[in-house]
């Protein structure tokens, strides 16, 4: 381990841009190239990507003041759940759309705010008090629904996935849009130096002056929002809300977070560090479909790419 840490470049981002050429080259000899770069599976990359960034996104700042968003997936689910039951009893009504939109922030704001007070307010630890609302989350979801699915959305909601805007996917360009507000809102706001330094000393930076059960519910209602925009690009892509849709993506967004350069232990860590992450582990999953890899064999390999960084991380450390 001591011996691959010197090998590799001491900046993270650097690290991802070599595994991203790494990735290239490996599966452009093992898959004969055409079909690896081909336009379909390009498509392929970039439809999956948007989705998986507002998730990991949401999941990476709570891990950057030292915390964990379990429930940002089922909280995108219930969001979509929300918004589709009123768009499908109301089609084609502008004001209907408007309050479907509304009602999806709501609950967003709604589970960001319970989980930033089971953290803050009571001191739950946020691995259970956001395993705790993934659970009541995800049950109420099935229970609500009774695990069916729901469909039929207007154009405004399906273009999201099918549109294009100078031949980009505008549910990829909506992605880097949302991260390039956030890494401003990390780099350059008040609230963002706070969450930094929450992760860093929490303790610290409550005795010097910071309001830190604010600062935390704010993170948390913020991934929240993050699971919101997901939501709808769930929506776009499928046509399609369902309580289960996505469960498969939590050790991703984990890992593209660790992977990026965001310490799980809080108070390090960068959104381009966590885009260029992503960009890796598509090409990676790309790669292995093409070769025809089961997608549980490729489940198995995430979880040993986690503990490989972080066990690198910690012999670094």
């Amino acid at each position: 381990m001591t011996t691959l840490t010197r090998l590799l470049p001491g900046d993270r981002i650097i690290r991802l841009q070599l595994l991203i050429i790494i990735a290239v080259a490996v599966f452009f000899s093992l898959t004969a190239g055409s079909r690896f770069y081909s336009l379909g599976n390009f498509q392929s990359i970039s439809s999956q990507l948007p989705i998986l960034g507002m998730l990991a996104l949401g999941m990476g700042i709570t891990m950057l003041t030292g915390g964990i968003n379990l429930s940002v997936i089922a909280g995108a689910n219930a969001c979509s759940l929300v918004m589709a039951t009123i768009l499908v009893a109301h089609p084609g009504q502008p004001v209907w759309f408007a309050l479907a939109m509304l009602a999806g922030l709501v609950v967003a704001t709604g589970i960001g705010v319970l989980n930033g007070a089971l953290i803050a307010w009571i001191g739950v630890s946020p691995i259970l008090a956001t395993l705790g609302t993934m659970t009541l989350i995800a049950g109420l979801n099935i229970l609500l629904t009774n695990g069916a699915v729901i469909s039929g959305f207007p154009a405004a909601i399906q273009y999201l996935s099918n549109g294009s805007l100078a031949g980009i996917p505008v549910a990829l360009l909506l992605f880097l849009l949302v991260a390039l507000l956030l890494w401003i809102l990390l780099e350059h706001t008040t609230l963002g130096r706070s969450l930094y330094l929450m992760g860093s000393n929490a303790q610290a930076t409550r005795f010097s002056g910071v309001n830190t059960p604010r600062v935390t519910i704010a993170v948390y209602v913020l991934s929240a929002l993050l699971g919101w925009g997901a939501a709808l690009l769930m929506m776009s892509k499928f046509n399609s809300a369902k309580a289960g849709y996505g469960d498969a993506y939590l050790l991703v967004t984990i890992l593209a977070s660790v992977l990026g350069g965001i310490n799980p232990d809080g108070g390090f860590g960068r959104v381009i560090g966590l885009v260029l992450a992503l960009i890796a582990l598509q090409m990676l999953e790309s790669g292995l479909n093409l070769m025809g890899v089961s997608s549980y064999l490729t489940m198995a390999l995430w979880g040993c790419v986690l503990i490989l960084f972080i066990a690198l991380q910690n012999r670094k450390s």
